[in-house]
């Protein structure tokens, strides 16, 4: 017997026409920065319910921006609050939009590419004494570090102080994306591969 009814989608199949957030499209993301472009995934899929959880390296096939709205929770007073922090990232996406005119997505990826660091230190030990040493760092701890910076960035803004934490999302995305050594997470990876060089 045959059915009219088209057969159901895969799960986790997309549609080259879906839009992050029903507004910004995911296609023609230009990346400037080869080294990490295969750990930056861009889908217009902003909740995946953990499905990347129970292997080390899946987490970067998960899009760049649950990633964000992930590293956001990682305080003591956002921990779990997922709904809310996708709506700041979505307000932040907005206003960033209105600032520059630029898909927020390009400028999400722009400010990770430039907020992630090349080099950073380890200390070995030779017999009783501790030596740092600088060494390259991986593509993936690249990204991670950079997402880790702009939350710092974030939380420092906005905690305890007049500015909103959407405000506080854009304001260091588009400082990141235009390089400024003022902002958190630009200034965090100087100073690290400015540690490194000493090191080295």
């Amino acid at each position: 017997m045959s059915t009219d009814q088209p057969e159901p989608e895969a799960p986790g199949s997309e549609d080259s026409d879906a839009l992050l957030f029903q507004r910004w499209s995911v296609d023609d993301i230009e990346y400037t920065d080869p080294s990490t472009e295969r750990y930056i995934t861009v889908t217009p899929i902003a909740h995946t319910m953990g499905r990347h959880a129970d292997k080390q390296f899946k987490k970067s096939e998960i899009s760049i921006v649950e990633r964000l709205i992930n590293r956001l929770m990682q305080t003591d007073e956002n921990t779990g609050k997922k709904q809310l922090t996708t709506s700041l990232v979505r307000d932040a996406f907005e206003a960033i939009h209105d600032r520059t005119g630029e898909n927020p997505v390009q400028v999400l990826v722009e400010a990770i590419e430039n907020s992630a660091p090349r080099e950073e230190t380890v200390r070995l030990k030779y017999g009783g004494i501790s030596v740092p040493k600088a060494v390259d760092i991986s593509p993936q701890r690249r990204v991670d570090q950079a997402l880790k910076f702009i939350a710092e960035g974030v939380h420092s803004d906005s905690f305890k102080t007049e500015t909103d934490a959407a405000d506080a999302v854009a304001q260091q995305l588009i400082g990141a994306a235009n390089n400024d050594v003022s902002t958190y997470a630009v200034n965090q990876k100087e100073e690290k591969e400015r540690v490194a060089a000493a090191a080295r």
